[in-house]
């Protein structure tokens, strides 16, 4: 195996450390490993900044100026089967739905967009502080990262800020929370620049263990710095999880292994 297949690997050892904010003891928690169930074909050129699963379909926001979308796929080929721009010199970030419609982020322009489910036709726009990442929703609210150790949680139809919690692992904060998914209960998070996800308390916002999506394809080959695991999505009905990244060539369908002690 050349030195190439192992630099992804430490370059995310290091993100990882940087995350934790001088905490070593942070990697005591639990952490599991994965089995890919299936492969689907998914768009090398998409900069994957949001993922859902929704009756059959996968929607995906995408970033980069100029290049920013909300998308509908299907799930079989990866076949973008209806797609809208963000402004072009706007940089897209995360997405979700709640009720009849899709909310999108964009990172640094302090605007979101309300998008129809089915049209994909522009509904409104909103205002928030600070940088927009990623986004998922519990039912009750939609879950916000921007960047930090915190996650906001905003009234879905005002989409004002009620509450916020800091993520912490160990009792550390956790930086560069990235693209968010609701699963079982938990939020689960990217983080930035690593091949980890974390599995989040949303009444705490303690870690509750990670994810390492270490040994994917994409995480053993240095094609693209910007290439980096983002994208989580879960089919609530077919207890079905999902992952992906940005300039991916493939979106795996994965089951989680029991988890074991990291140290």
């Amino acid at each position: 195996m050349s030195s190439l297949s192992f630099r992804p690997l430490w370059l995310a050892a290091m993100a990882f450390a940087a995350v934790m904010v001088g905490s070593p003891a942070a990697a005591v928690l639990p952490v599991q490993g994965y089995e890919v169930r299936a492969t689907y074909p998914h768009d090398p050129r998409a900069f994957t900044q949001g993922l859902f699963y929704l009756d059959g379909f996968m929607f995906e926001s995408t970033g980069w100026l100029g290049r920013s979308t909300i998308r509908k796929v299907r799930l079989k080929d990866g076949v973008v089967l209806k797609s809208a721009a963000i402004a072009p010199d706007q940089f897209g970030e995360g997405a979700v739905n709640f009720g009849s419609e899709i909310v999108s982020l964009t990172w640094r322009h302090e605007t979101g967009y309300r998008w129809d489910l089915k049209t994909f036709a522009r509904k409104g726009s909103f205002s928030y502080p600070g940088e927009g990442w990623g986004l998922t929703q519990d039912g009750k609210f939609l879950i916000m990262s921007d960047g930090t150790a915190f996650l906001r949680f905003l009234d879905p139809k005002t989409l004002r800020e009620t509450r916020r919690i800091k993520v912490t692992a160990e009792g550390r904060p956790v930086l560069r929370l990235n693209e968010l998914e609701w699963v079982k209960g938990e939020i689960l998070a990217n983080i930035w620049e690593t091949n980890r996800i974390a599995r989040i308390d949303p009444g705490t916002g303690a870690v509750k263990g990670w994810i390492d999506l270490t040994g994917l394809p994409e995480t053993l080959s240095y094609r693209d710095p910007n290439a980096v695991a983002n994208g989580i999505a879960y089919d609530q009905k077919g207890d079905r999880l999902f992952v992906t990244g940005k300039y991916w060539p493939n979106l795996y369908q994965i089951d989680l292994k029991p988890l074991k002690d990291a140290r």
